[in-house]
């Protein structure tokens, strides 16, 4: 069977590693489909001195990505650049040049990607994209095929490797934020500028495709609520392990009677759950099914093998359709067409929650708060208070018994203007077990 050709456009972590793979297990990839999977040319700013495997010495190299997907012996793009500018004009041209696509971008595919699937599909070629999310967790392939079968109710996951890193330390050592950012930094496993890790917004695109997966509809990332874990500290562990609780950064989605909610926060997890368990730079995702319930998934959430593999596996998927199948066999969304999602808001979220102060200790404090849970109908479930030797900052903890996202929000806003506070009070969700 001919063999088919592949453009590799971007040399960084993820095209470097997926490279590696494609080089050193080469072999096994053939026997797998029956023909080769050959790389026909690269592109990079620094093709000419990038060095590459030994059996690759020869593939034409360039600086301009036009060359490639223009290139008559290439059959798949992978387009591993990332962002959403130069990214899509890239993916544009290879769909009107006639070119199958493989990308890794969480961004693009999360802003537009079910349009880019309707225009591949117009074009006759394939869309992949399972490097997208998770690195090396085959969650899209689970989504679009190893579970299609069932009606997902509820999706909650660690879907960003840097934050839980900075948690999971946080937690082990009881170090700040500030002092693991910088060494998750050191270590390369935080950017330079961390905000799109820390702040949530690198997790709210992955959740936005796996939304889009598991149930049908169209997502805009700006739909979802999303809140970082820059205030998160070591006394908010203690105070969780206190509770039988961790912290970690929880991407979630659930079908209510209202509609599908949508978040990435920071939230109290049971610590008897198998997601409490995922520590470091690891990813993991539980899907719970109306027929088949729960399911977890769990590895490395990227680096430049585990995220190549992904890459590597979507190469050889694309390449079967273009040699004996059809690229409308399974949309990389899991759906024909995916529905338009009305937003649900995160304020009709019911739930236990975890309040954090920072106080002047004086006579009265807990009167005070007290009296405003009691406005808006909320009601304590325990006050905890941590031996503190510092009286001028001093830090407690409220739980409140299950309520709404709204009523919390309200009582936090009016706590926010009393004068013994010495920051607004920190409200965190308390999870069900998964």
């Amino acid at each position: 069977m001919t063999d088919v050709h592949v453009g590799v456009i971007g040399l960084g972590n993820v095209g470097s590693g997926a490279l590696e793979i494609l080089a050193g297990n080469a072999d096994q990839i053939a026997l797998k489909l029956g023909f080769r999977l050959r790389v026909a040319a690269v592109c990079s700013r620094s093709a000419a001195s990038k060095t590459l495997p030994a059996s690759l010495a020869g593939v034409a190299r360039t600086a301009d990505w036009r060359e490639v997907v223009t290139n008559p012996r290439v059959d798949v793009v992978a387009e591993l650049v990332g962002g959403t500018s130069v990214a899509r004009e890239i993916i544009d041209a290879a769909i009107a040049n006639g070119k199958s696509v493989v990308t890794a971008n969480k961004e693009l595919m999360a802003l537009c990607g079910a349009e880019i699937w309707d225009r591949a599909i117009r074009a006759n070629i394939n869309l992949a994209m399972e490097a997208s999310v998770a690195g090396g967790i085959p969650i899209h392939a689970v989504l679009r095929e190893g579970i299609s079968g069932d009606r997902i109710v509820a999706i909650a996951g660690i879907l960003n490797g840097t934050s839980n890193y900075i948690l999971t330390e946080m937690e082990s050592r009881g170090a700040s934020f500030e002092a693991v950012l910088a060494e998750a930094q050191s270590l390369g496993y935080a950017e330079a500028d961390p905000s799109a890790d820390v702040d949530g917004h690198d997790a709210r695109s992955k959740l936005a495709i796996l939304a889009a997966l598991a149930f049908g509809e169209r997502i805009t990332p700006g739909d979802i609520f999303v809140e970082g874990i820059r205030r998160i500290t070591p006394a908010d562990f203690e105070y969780a392990h206190q509770l039988a609780h961790t912290i970690r950064l929880v991407c979630a989605a659930a079908q209510t009677d209202r509609g599908l909610i949508l978040s990435v926060r920071p939230a109290l997890i049971p610590k008897s759950t198998i997601l409490a368990g995922v520590r470091g730079a690891y990813n993991a995702v539980w899907v719970k099914g109306h027929y088949g319930a729960d399911t977890f998934y769990y590895g490395r959430g990227a680096g430049p093998r585990p995220t190549g593999v992904a890459v590597v596996s979507d190469l050889m998927r694309v390449a079967r359709e273009i040699r004996s199948g059809s690229p409308e066999r399974v949309s990389p969304f899991a759906h024909e067409r995916l529905g338009i999602y009305q937003p649900v808001p995160i304020t009709l979220q019911h739930r236990p929650y975890y309040l954090r102060f920072r106080v002047e200790d004086r006579p009265g404090i807990i009167a005070e708060l007290a009296g405003i849970l009691a406005s808006r109908q909320i009601s304590l479930e325990a006050v905890l208070q941590l031996p503190c030797d510092t009286k001028d900052d001093l830090p407690f903890v409220i739980t409140v018994e299950p309520t709404s996202e709204q009523a919390i929000r309200e009582a936090v806003d009016q706590m926010s203007r009393l004068s013994f506070l010495r920051e607004p009070p920190l409200a965190l969700p308390m999870e069900p077990p998964l």
